[in-house]
């Protein structure tokens, strides 16, 4: 069928076609590595046997399992496999040869406060009981001032952190003229974010809501200010201020990124190159053995498609990363590197949340294409170990990189209109419906929202209430109800399905809530203040993210944006 130039270009827009421009690599910061274990049965020398739910570090044993099952020290596992910075002066410079340096984080001097802690991930993952948060050890141990018995603090070279990670606790060789600190602004909005987006199902411990992954994301799991000064030119514009210091210590199953692969390739560090590729696989993909020749073309295939697969999530929700170059796109696909994040309210897909991306490098829009650029890096990385026919192989994979992209992102748009079964022109009501969003302006994470809650009857009669404000914005377009009638054909053709089951499907999978700029803004402004009651609001809220709840509501948080939502801003400073 004959499609209008406006959907054609959008549908090249959704495939991702094209190559972004170069994403350049940014400076890491310190982190603090306290490697973990499920082995109780082989606590380390000097460490308490490890309990469920324990309430004291002492019971935390820093031990794992390597993937045939025989216990081993996890430093051991880390660490033996590649050289230290010799050099043990914490000054910032280029270091060569090494994977990491050991950094010793540096503590706030001022009094420290323990603002939130996620007990999920405290309990299920760290295997402590959540009353251990109120302990002086546990405070010290995040906020930098103390380091746990048998573990190393590292600094991961071209690359941030590993597992356990405080960021904000001090300089290391790889600060530049930075001095290693995150304020609370920032840090507010990483930890909430964090929460939003492991809710929301994109790749997380667990199945993704959409799809099975099989890695771990980023979770942030406690957040500590300080009375510290920190100074920041936030806009980066000399308007420098006084800021207030922060902590957060987050954890994920690698902090290997594509950029921890590119500066050794680039360096010619091809032997440290090789055993850091291997020590991956062999520890975060099990299904590549380790003596498949074609072992590295199998690792670059699963980075390329489950790539794919995690931004065609990011769009679902409306997220923009804000910064997408390959130090901030990890080896495993998962979210790291919150930093000018943003949440879509009205669809746009020119929207950019960071303010200092003049050239629109990471707009929303963009994303599959700056995914695309950033693989093609990972090749290059990749060649000087792989023989003629498998580098040949790979710009296959790579090729095929936009088919797998609009795949995962039409399936996911299907899912989210309550479509079922397979019909040639879903492509194209998917299309329709988005660039009405376009010329309306509509909200995007209501629109799809109200979708799942208005019933076909309504729709039918284009009877809109005025609860679903969204869907009245939208409906102001002239085709709107050409849509509508599109829709509400295609619904009809879904076998064994009835109105209730629909809109029962489509709220599982569209988020009432979200986390808008002008609610991250809202906590921080009063967490400046020492009011912290906002960012505890909106962790509970964000953990049930696609039920209605009545605090929620009280809040607004499902309703149109302030006005003065339009003028926030954000931008890299941290």
């Amino acid at each position: 069928m004959w499609w209008p130039p406006w959907l054609a270009a959008w549908l090249a827009w959704a495939c991702g076609a094209g190559a972004g421009r170069r994403a350049p690599l940014c400076a890491s910061r310190g982190l603090c590595r306290a490697p973990l274990g499920p082995n109780a049965s082989h606590p380390e020398p000097g460490h308490c046997q490890r309990q469920r739910g324990a309430a004291d570090l002492c019971a935390w044993p820093l031990s794992s399992e390597s993937l045939l099952g025989t216990p081993c020290s996890a430093l051991v596992l880390l660490l033996d496999p590649f050289p230290i910075d010799v050099i043990q002066e914490n000054y910032a410079r280029n270091v060569r040869n090494c994977i990491f340096s050991i950094v010793y984080p540096t503590p706030f001097k001022s009094r420290v406060r323990l603002v939130a802690v996620s007990k999920e991930v405290l309990e299920n993952i760290l295997d402590l009981d959540i009353s251990v948060k109120g302990t002086s050890d546990f405070l010290q141990f995040i906020s930098g001032g103390k380091v746990i018995l048998g573990s190393v603090p590292l600094a991961h070279r071209h690359g941030e952190r590993w597992e356990l990670q405080l960021k904000g606790s001090g300089k290391t060789p790889y600060s530049r003229n930075g001095d290693g600190r995150a304020v609370l602004r920032s840090s507010v909005r990483e930890f909430l974010c964090s929460e939003a987006m492991h809710y929301l199902g994109i790749p997380t411990s667990r199945a993704a809501r959409y799809f099975s992954f099989l890695f771990h994301s980023i979770l942030i799991y406690s957040l500590v200010v300080s009375d510290d000064d920190v100074w920041r030119d936030q806009f980066y514009n000399g308007n420098i201020k006084k800021e207030r210091g922060a902590i957060v210590l987050r954890l994920a199953k690698s902090w290997f990124r594509i950029g921890s692969l590119e500066i050794l390739a680039h360096s010619g560090e091809l032997d440290l190159q090789r055993r850091l590729l291997d020590f991956i696989i062999q520890e975060h993909f099990p299904s590549i053995a380790m003596n498949d020749s074609n072992g590295y073309l199998e690792f670059f295939s699963t980075v390329v498609s489950e790539t794919a697969n995690l931004i065609a999530l990011w769009m679902s929700v409306g997220f923009a990363h804000g910064v997408c170059n390959t130090d901030n796109f990890s080896l495993l696909s998962i979210t790291i590197d919150y930093g000018p994040f943003g949440f879509m309210d009205s669809y746009d897909p020119n929207f950019v949340p960071n303010t200092s991306d003049d050239e629109r490098r990471y707009k929303i829009g963009n994303q599959a294409n700056v995914g695309l650029f950033n693989l093609s890096k990972l090749l290059q990385a990749l060649k000087p170990l792989l023989d003629p026919r498998q580098k040949q192989l790979a710009s296959q994979i790579l090729e095929g990189y936009g088919e797998r992209y609009y795949i995962c992102f039409t399936e996911l748009f299907k899912t989210k209109l309550g479509l079922l079964g397979e019909n040639e022109d879903d492509n194209y009501l998917i299309a329709f419906l988005l660039k009405l969003m376009e010329d309306t302006r509509a909200d995007f994470t209501m629109t799809f929202r109200q979708l799942s809650e208005i019933t076909e009857d309504q729709l039918k009669e284009l009877h809109i209430p005025e609860e679903f404000w969204a869907l009245q914005d939208l409906g102001k377009h002239k085709l709107f109800s050409e849509w509508v009638t599109m829709y509400l054909l295609r619904l009809n053709r879904n076998k064994g399905d009835s109105d209730t089951k629909r809109r029962t499907r489509m709220t599982t999978v569209n988020p009432r809530y979200i986390l808008r700029n002008w609610m991250a803004e809202s906590a921080v402004q009063k967490a400046n203040s020492n009011d912290f009651s906002e960012v505890h609001l909106l962790q509970q809220i964000l953990q049930h993210p696609f039920q209605r709840q009545q605090a929620a509501e009280k809040a607004g948080y499902s309703l149109r944006p302030p006005a003065w939502a339009k003028d926030l801003k954000v931008s890299c400073s941290s």
